[in-house]
């Protein structure tokens, strides 16, 4: 019996200063966002963030992961000023990452954008951030809190619920949503914790927690990675 081929899922890589088992800086992924991935039957690839043409790079690919990482550069979305918290800025990355979010929805290749993702997805179509929720006592650093999901949307589909304990690390969320998107899930807050493009030309949905970190043990967490590697399979 001929085992399925994997479909090929690109993970922008993240630029880390300190891996001890390399011994120098490294390019990685969250070990969770990987194996939820391949859980689902995707084969995760970390890609280079190089300054290069996206759409040639991503033409060999059936999906997309835009994973979690450091802030965006506040004059990405038009800021003039820079909060004091904002931090791990890193302008190749940030060039990298709404290039492909541009392209992934441009070609119609599925797409799952998570936490830093999101907000990549909602700055490229031309949304702003808000740089600091308010500090320690408002902010969704190291919270698992509900978040409230909107029926009938991919969200829901993906996570088979209308509400579900999010596991969260982010101190920015999004202040003026992007033309064309629409809010799928919010916290108690008021957070933006879910985002979609009705009419996108493939699936795509984004979420501002990190469905990674419970995705082995809750269904719902991992249903996400699974409807994105369905969706892969389907455009292959």
């Amino acid at each position: 019996m001929t085992t399925p081929v994997r479909p090929l899922i690109a993970i922008p890589a993240r630029f880390s200063a300190t891996t001890s088992a390399l011994r120098y800086a490294a390019e990685v992924n969250a070990r969770a966002l990987i194996e939820a991935v391949w859980r689902a039957g995707g084969e995760p690839a970390s890609v280079h963030p190089a300054p290069a043409d996206a759409a040639s790079r991503l033409a060999r690919f059936d999906g997309v992961l835009l994973p979690g990482g450091g802030d965006l550069a506040p004059h990405r979305y038009g800021a003039a000023d820079t909060h004091a918290s904002v931090y791990d800025v890193d302008e190749t990355q940030d060039a990298f990452d709404l290039d492909v979010a541009r392209t992934a929805l441009d070609l119609g290749l599925p797409l799952l954008a998570v936490c830093r993702g999101l907000q990549v997805v909602n700055v490229a179509l031309g949304g702003t951030l808000e740089q600091d929720m308010g500090g320690p006592a408002r902010e969704h650093r190291h919270v698992v809190h509900p978040v409230a999901i909107r029926r009938g949307t991919l969200l829901e589909r993906a996570t088979g619920a209308e509400k579900i304990e999010a596991s969260c690390y982010h101190h920015q969320r999004v202040d003026r949503v992007g033309p064309g998107l629409t809010v799928t899930a919010r916290a108690a807050d008021g957070t933006v914790e879910g985002l979609e493009l009705p009419g996108a030309r493939g699936w795509f949905t984004a979420v501002q927690w990190h469905p990674e970190d419970t995705a082995h043990e809750d269904p719902a967490q991992q249903g996400l990675f699974d409807a994105l590697v369905r969706a892969a399979r389907t455009a292959r």
